[in-house]
């Protein structure tokens, strides 16, 4: 399967995760799945993760961090695409069309995410024309239990 994992579900999967999140990252480091993912996410990953309450609660060096995101990049495919190659008028977050692009552009089958702006009708109606499932990290790991 291949799959875009959000930010915010990538968050959740560093070293110190211990729930769904990081079950799933090390699922799609075995050569079964793949993840998808882009330059841009992981800048936003790398962002995400200097957050003061981000930092605090994951309690990762600055080291820690890089290592994190350049272990990511080493296992993903990594889409590259032009910012504007893909517009979609649809979300109503701008910091989710390079993520919708990724998936898009990188034949993603599922776009793992807790950010409920994909939830939207037109942005799951958008997803469905493109065959890209919008799940929750619980729902994709039941899926890939279930599929063993």
């Amino acid at each position: 399967m291949r799959a875009v994992l959000d930010t915010n579900v990538l968050v959740r999967a560093t070293k110190s995760g211990t729930g769904p999140a990081r079950e799933l990252l090390l699922r799609f480091q075995s050569p079964d799945h793949v993840l998808v993912l882009s330059a841009w996410m992981l800048d936003e990953l790398r962002r995400v993760l200097t957050y003061p309450r981000v930092a605090a609660q994951h309690r990762l060096t600055k080291d820690e961090m890089e290592e994190f995101v350049a272990g990511l990049a080493q296992v993903a495919d990594i889409i590259p695409f032009p910012e504007a190659s893909y517009e979609i008028p649809i979300t109503t977050d701008p910091q989710d069309m390079p993520v919708l692009r990724t998936a898009i552009l990188g034949n993603a089958q599922v776009l793992c995410t807790l950010d409920h702006h994909f939830y939207n009708p037109a942005v799951l109606d958008h997803c469905r024309q493109h065959d890209l499932k919008v799940l929750k990290d619980t729902e994709l790991l039941n899926r890939l239990r279930i599929d063993k």
